[in-house]
């Protein structure tokens, strides 16, 4: 069966070119949650086409007394300050070097995933501007070369999903809502991240990336890096395509399926961007 992907009936989203919130709001009430879903099933492991290695199958199931899936905008500094550990303990656990938290950032948005109380994941959307992207540090003349096309380009960076609660739901939302902020309200074509070469197959079977940059050590992770680029109309037809369907899209192995239904992201689009 498909995963049916429930907008909590009383979210009210952020303001759709800030993450800031209004002096005095509550961060955490559900009037920042973007979406709302029943608990996270273990069903579906992503330990076969995991992004990392050595994941054990066969997690327990989530009860039904656990709260719903959430996902939000990182909207205060202690909501940052989890998604960063959650990054640190995910990069570590990798052997990868993790940045120190940053402050905020106005033109890049941050997305959590929580499961109760516990943050399960986390992803955020550089968008550009006159100080660039992070990912200029070591391919800016990749990224003029879309610049020089008309492009208008943004970065997927600082993924990080707690690894005991991998599921296509829980990436597929994250990559899903940074599309939605990333195309449907700035406007962006391409999109870029950073990742080590070992993964690269990883992320072309399950968005549709392709190699932009070749292989460079990156400092920021003291680790080699690529760089590889999805364009926004491809992802628009693979909606279009499989949106919605999740396990009803047999043989099918990307993400696309647990992606929301073009309905439902227009849905999420409207809310995100009119407040109702």
């Amino acid at each position: 069966m498909g995963f049916r992907r429930t907008p909590h009936p009383d979210a009210k989203p952020a303001d759709n070119k800030s993450a800031d919130i209004k002096a005095g709001a509550d961060p955490d009430k559900w009037a920042r949650t973007i979406i709302g879903m029943p608990p996270i099933s273990r069903v579906r492991s992503l330990a076969s086409l995991s992004i990392e290695h050595g994941e054990k199958e066969g997690a327990p199931q989530a009860s039904p007394e656990e709260e719903m899936f959430k996902i939000r905008l990182a909207t205060s500094k202690d909501r940052r300050e989890s998604a960063s550990l959650l990054i640190q303990k995910m990069y570590s656990w990798r052997g990868y070097a993790a940045d120190s938290p940053a402050a905020h950032d106005p033109n890049r948005i941050t997305l959590v995933a929580n499961q109760g109380d516990v943050m399960i994941g986390t992803l955020s959307i550089g968008f550009d501007s006159p100080s660039g992207l992070l990912a200029d540090e070591m391919y800016k003349a990749e990224i003029d070369t879309l610049r020089a096309q008309g492009s208008q380009v943004g970065e997927l960076i600082k993924l990080a999903v707690d690894r005991d609660l991998r599921s296509m739901q829980v990436l597929a939302a994250l990559f899903h809502l940074a599309y939605i902020y990333g195309r449907n309200i700035h406007n962006l074509t391409d999109a870029v991240i950073e990742v080590n070469p070992r993964h690269i197959g990883f992320y072309k079977m399950m968005l549709g990336f392709e190699l932009l940059g070749e292989e460079k050590m990156c400092p920021r992770a003291n680790a080699p890096a690529v760089l590889l680029r999805l364009k926004a109309d491809f992802i628009i037809r693979q909606i279009q395509k499989f949106g919605g369907l999740g396990d009803k899209a047999r043989g099918e192995r990307s993400l696309y399926p647990y992606f929301f239904s073009p309905d439902e992201e227009a849905g999420i689009t409207h809310r995100l961007m009119f407040g109702r």
